[in-house]
């Protein structure tokens, strides 16, 4: 690579795809290594100006100073006494021109020279710790040297609470961070590979217990003993490996890993925030292969007794060799020293095949270090079993939400279809209205950072939470004030039969103390997956007293082998018709309720719950929103809290009571 910079120091795609595959290097190292090259050479080259601006400064003081001399001792030419400005002679009034001059280029010299000298100079010596490493350039560390560093240094670090927030705000990588990035995301990229083909002894078989595979520790250690070094103390390991085929091309599930509103979207049950802090690369060929990215997320489970999980991490994307695709991210927090590590992200990620037909195998992996301390006793199992965070979730979600993505797509309304959906522009902005109405709901449960839940005691109940929210100049909200409420609790019945109960619009009445007791009718029905249990509905309550006018509800149904959810929200008739007739969902105000439905860890056999928390039983979140007051400004009133805690209280109740036969189990 020296021998071609000095023939061509701007190596185009072409060239440098040339110079990987006959040096064994990724074209993002070479593209890299050619960056550093330049910086060092015009580093350099200013070293060398600023030595030659110091030496010509020095000379231009010493002339200074003989011309000071000089006009110090001028004497009048007639008399010998001191010479007056007037009286000077041409050449000396030419010196005195010549010394204000002087004195300007002195300033201006100086300032250049201030401008480098103590500047640190790019060097590159012989390394010998391996942060030093990580840090370094790739012009002295190749791929084995990084892979040294990114194991033997604490790289994969945490992030404090805030860290991410200040990222958020438009930090950026240094030019000195980038080189070890890439290195790092290589790295990261061959080790997620190996996780994702390896079986035993890497991975231990699930359990009869229908538990996920779990990952030998000791054999990873040994087999990556050049990756990742220690686990940090305080934090518990946790890793995962689940697969399936889903409905999608590979392009189409690649795009949307590496779009962050996709990726947000797709998954708006497991990402609460996502953000893209910097794109270092876009990829070659016009498509991802190569792209690389800095990201800040946040990862949640529908409930606040579960805290969030905030994570820094690279994004790297690459078509392999035998033509499979890999996304990995890999956490870089210890970038920025002196965060609380709470949530170390290991190489995490999928492996992507492409199958016939439109359809992809995709086996996740992820594997993290966290801090769980402030996780809920009765969710414990759950989080301990990898089910709440682990790749069982993603690639359920994955599969479902693909599901909907085609239903979404399709050109026709299928048979399925029930009720007052007479067009297929209807029907995809009805399913677009419902999408927004998920993503709510999902973001305003859970125990985010940007959540400021306030615990109400004395409620007789389970513990409810509630948080207030000002709704100004959203098209997509009612204005004024809403609260926001909710609680978790378990329950002795399995999940499917709480998810079958809650979602069938016939039993309804038993819970819904807004509904009055009226009849509700399903006005409309979208199928949106194989389970019949996924579906979007438009239902009517018929009210039992003739002075109140029907309402009508929007609702999404969904399950799959990580969780299930039923999410509703009253819709204004008037905005529903526009819907209906294909116009625009995003000014249709909507306030989703629901609920998330959890299974309390593995599934055991036929154990129905009897056995407490872990024996097959459900961890319901009943969450609502309220619009308390129409006014943004208006403060919030003891009285509507006092509501909002009673109606969460007595739902809860009405459900323990059906699904349970009691109303209180111990």
């Amino acid at each position: 690579m020296e021998a071609f910079f000095k023939e061509c120091p701007h190596p185009d795609d072409k060239q440098r795809k040339e110079l990987s595959r006959e040096l064994g290097l990724e074209p993002l190292q070479v593209k890299f290594w050619f960056q550093n090259k330049r910086t060092q050479m015009k580093n350099q080259h200013e070293r060398l100006e600023n030595s030659q601006l110091s030496a010509e400064n020095e000379k231009l003081r010493a002339e200074n100073m003989r011309y000071k001399e000089a006009l110090s001792s001028a004497s009048c030419p007639n008399c010998g006494g001191p010479a007056a400005l007037g009286e000077m002679s041409f050449d000396e009034h030419h010196l005195r021109i010549e010394n204000a001059r002087l004195h300007e280029e002195i300033d201006r010299i100086s300032a250049i020279a201030a401008k480098y000298v103590g500047k640190p100079m790019v060097s590159f010596p012989v390394l010998s710790s391996p942060l030093a490493a990580a840090r370094a350039s790739p012009l002295d560390i190749g791929v084995g040297a990084a892979a040294a560093a990114y194991g033997a240094t604490d790289i994969f670090g945490g992030v404090a609470g805030g860290a991410a927030g200040e990222l958020l705000r438009g930090a950026a990588q240094s030019d000195a961070d980038k080189p070890m990035i890439v290195e790092l995301a290589v790295a990261a990229m061959e080790e997620l590979v190996r996780m994702a083909q390896l079986d035993e002894p890497l991975w231990n078989a699930p359990g009869v217990d229908g538990s996920s595979e779990t990952l030998n520790e000791e054999e990873y250690s040994r087999m990556f003993s050049g990756g990742l070094g220690p686990k940090q103390y305080g934090l518990k390991s946790e890793a995962s490996r689940g697969s399936s085929v889903v409905i999608m091309t590979r392009a189409n599930l690649v795009e949307i890993l590496m779009d962050v509103n996709q990726y947000a979207t797709m998954f708006s049950s497991i990402v609460s925030r996502a953000a893209t802090l910097e794109v270092l690369s876009t990829g070659v060929a016009g498509n991802y292969n190569g792209a690389l990215q800095v990201m800040s997320v946040e990862f949640q489970v529908p409930s606040p007794l579960v805290p969030t999980r905030e994570s820094y991490f690279v994004r790297y994307c690459k078509q392999n060799a035998d033509g499979t695709w890999a996304v990995v991210d890999v956490s870089l927090d210890s970038l920025r020293p002196g965060s609380v590590l709470k949530c170390r992200r290991r190489p995490s990620g999928c492996l992507i095949q492409e199958m016939p037909n439109g359809y992809s195998k995709v086996t996740w992996v992820e594997h993290v270090e966290v801090d769980d301390r402030s996780v809920h006793n009765i969710y414990k199992q759950l989080v301990n079993s990898g089910l709440a965070f682990g790749a069982r979730r993603w690639v359920g979600t994955l599969d479902r939400q693909c599901e909907r993505l085609a239903s979404v797509m399709a050109s026709n309304i299928p048979t399925s279809d029930i009720g007052v959906i007479t067009s297929s522009e209807g029907r995809k902005s009805m399913l677009k209205l419902a999408e927004r109405m998920v993503m709510s709901f999902c973001g305003g449960v859970t125990a985010s950072a940007a959540h400021q839940w306030t615990t109400l005691s004395g409620s007789g109940a389970e513990d409810v939470r509630v948080m207030t929210r000002k709704s100004v100049d959203d098209p997509g909200r009612p204005p004024g004030i809403v609260l926001n409420a909710a609680t978790s609790f378990w329950l002795p019945v399995p999940p499917k039969r709480v998810f079958d109960f809650l979602r069938d619009e016939s039993s309804r009445s038993e819970w819904d103390i807004l509904s009055n007791g009226g009849i509700v009718q399903e006005m409309a029905h979208i199928a949106n997956g194989r389970d019949h249990g996924n579906c979007v509905s438009l239902l009517r309550v018929n009210s039992t007293n003739s002075n109140q006018s029907n309402m009508l509800i929007l609702q999404e149904s969904c399950t799959d082998s990580s969780g299930s959810y039923v999410i509703y929200a009253p819709v204004d008739v008037v905005a529903m018709n526009v819907v209906l007739n294909g116009g625009d969902p995003d000014y249709v105000a909507l306030l989703p309720s629901g609920f998330a439905i959890l299974p309390d860890g593995p599934a055991r056999g036929n154990m129905q719950g009897s056995g407490g928390v872990g024996s097959g039983g459900s961890l319901l979140t009943v969450a609502f929103q309220i619009l308390v007051d129409s006014v943004p400004t208006a403060k919030l009133s003891l009285g509507s809290v006092a509501t909002v805690n009673s109606l969460i209280a007595c739902t809860v109740e009405r459900i323990k009571a059906a699904v349970s036969g009691e109303s209180n189990p111990q």
